[in-house]
């Protein structure tokens, strides 16, 4: 990396769908399929749609993919845990609305099917599935050998997913009811999870190859890039069969932190207490030159999950996450904000509508 050069998200290839016009003229004509369907609840959705199937019962949809993660498996010929990672990104997104996830639907795209690692990707899959206690009760293969490229000739595939998980009408989470002072807790994520490695893949795979040893991971480079998605289920289900009273489950995926906007309180947040960054991200930003504002923008930091409660609840939370072999603290609190930003003091950035800024 050039001295003073600065590497982003956008100059790695990936572009926002913010305000594109390719982008918002689609998302007309997929909106005009909502007309004359009432019982679709996109407006509480936030992570999931949620369709009501009766009085009280409601039907909580999300779909998801694993993205360029699958390019270090193929890298490593390793295949056998980025099931895990699409199981992951679908149902830690049903657990936000309160759901229990249910079940989930495959989707591989793949250019030769006679490739031994479909095998290994249906064990991802199975270890994924039996963490989230859900069913794969079927799925599509589709063999697109002109249309799906990989590393080496014959070896290309995609992976992608779509969940759906049964909620209460009446419990469903919607964030609506955060107040001033109510705090944030965050459960620890295993790593980059399944968001960014477009910018990883750039700032890393240049230098070394995946099989390279580092010792400040104390593992090769790709064993740490295919480290599985953690899946909260578990704790998240067991916090509301406590009674524990959640007012936001927030998964942090790609936006990083600023996925704490979606809530519809007025609101902004101050994280002021975030876990000491895992080595693989300091060493991302480091060799790829990123600034803070791109790696709060794009990474998770450490944390997975953030639940949203009131303070005299928040100790119960990291309990639960304790006994489920999650580490979890306090990392921050709400305020009173119209703009909904999101303040990191230790990161020196504010989150704002678009994207994380320089804080003045």
């Amino acid at each position: 990396m050039k001295k003073g050069r600065r590497l982003s998200y956008a100059q790695a290839g990936v572009l926002g769908l913010a305000g594109l016009s390719s982008f918002d003229r689609f998302l007309g004509w997929i909106k005009k399929t909502l007309d004359g369907h009432p019982e679709v609840k996109t407006e509480l959705g936030l992570y999931a749609t949620i369709i009501q199937i009766a009085p009280n019962l409601g039907l909580a949809l999300s779909t998801d993919g694993v993205g360029t993660k699958l390019l270090v498996a193929e890298a490593m010929k390793k295949y056998d845990t980025v099931g895990i990672d699409c199981v992951a990104m679908n149902v830690n997104d049903i657990i936000c609305v309160g759901a229990r996830p249910m079940a989930m639907l495959d989707y591989i795209a793949i250019q030769d099917v006679k490739k031994e690692f479909l095998v290994e990707l249906g064990k991802g899959l199975y270890k994924g599935a039996a963490e989230a206690e859900i069913s794969i009760p079927g799925g599509e293969i589709a063999q697109l050998r002109e249309m799906v490229k990989g590393i080496e000739e014959g070896m290309g595939f995609d992976l992608v997913g779509c969940a759906v998980g049964l909620v209460d009408m009446r419990k469903i989470i919607v964030g609506d009811d955060i107040k001033e002072g109510d705090v944030v807790v965050g459960l620890a994520s295993s790593g980059l999870h399944s968001n960014g490695y477009t910018l990883a893949r750039r700032a890393l795979l240049r230098k070394w190859k995946a099989d390279k040893y580092i010792d400040e991971l104390g593992r090769t480079l790709g064993e740490e890039l295919l480290e599985p998605t953690r899946i909260y289920v578990r704790p998240a289900m067991a916090m509301l069969k406590a009674g524990i009273k959640v007012k936001a489950f927030l998964h942090i995926t790609g936006d990083g932190f600023r996925n704490l906007r979606r809530v519809p309180s007025k609101v902004g947040f101050e994280l002021d207490n975030l876990p000491k960054p895992m080595p693989i991200f300091r060493l991302i930003q480091r060799q790829g030159g990123i600034s803070n504002e791109e790696m709060a923008n794009t990474f998770n930091m450490g944390v997975g999950l953030c639940v949203v409660v009131s303070a005299r609840d928040a100790q119960k939370v990291i309990q639960v996450s304790k006994r489920h072999k999650i580490p979890g603290q306090v990392i921050g609190r709400a305020f009173s904000d119209r703009e909904k930003k999101i303040v990191i003091p230790s990161m020196q950035v504010v989150g704002k509508e678009e994207r994380f800024f320089p804080m003045n």
